[in-house]
């Protein structure tokens, strides 16, 4: 039995599809559905300059990923699905999304396949790395042909759980 589905979203344009695939996956088994993204600032991004103002970069980032995940989680969705709060983590994404299937003991993890660049193939997806790490089922969702997603143009003001 399915009752707690786990969607860890990206700031992608292909977010809404894992989404939808999400909610009709969870609406069949009238399953619970929590949205969760993972942040990831690349290490090469430099902190706020010493001073005695925090770095607002971690804030602001959550306020725009929050605010996506309940823009995506407030569309009309099946009848039947419940949809828990969103969470927003930083750090490694695929780390992270293991950490909080277990933390609301989901049944199943959906995620979006991104595709295969030279430097995914080195050092593998985010989406392998959940399959290989998580103690539950992953469910990967690819772009089909016949529903073309437009290419991501990079907007994301930060980087979310589909490519480390």
């Amino acid at each position: 039995m399915i009752a707690r589905v786990l969607v860890a979203l990206d700031g992608s344009a292909r977010a809404t599809g894992v989404f939808d695939v999400s909610a009709e996956l969870a609406a069949r088994f009238g399953a619970t559905l929590f949205p969760f993204r993972a942040l990831f600032v690349p290490p090469e991004f430099p902190a706020a300059a010493a001073g005695s103002r925090p770095d607002a970069l971690p804030d602001y980032l959550t306020k725009v990923a929050i605010a996506d995940l309940l823009r995506l989680s407030s569309r009309p969705a099946p009848p039947g699905i419940r949809i828990h709060a969103p969470t927003v983590r930083f750090g490694k994404p695929s780390r992270l999304i293991v950490e909080m299937s277990e933390e609301v003991d989901a049944d199943v993890i959906v995620l979006g396949s991104h595709g295969y660049g030279t430097l995914d193939r080195l050092l593998g997806t985010t989406a392998a790395s959940v399959a290989n790490l998580a103690h539950r089922h992953v469910f990967v969702v690819h772009d089909r042909a016949d529903h073309p997603v437009p290419p991501d143009t990079g907007s994301s003001p930060y980087r979310g759980s589909g490519t480390p």
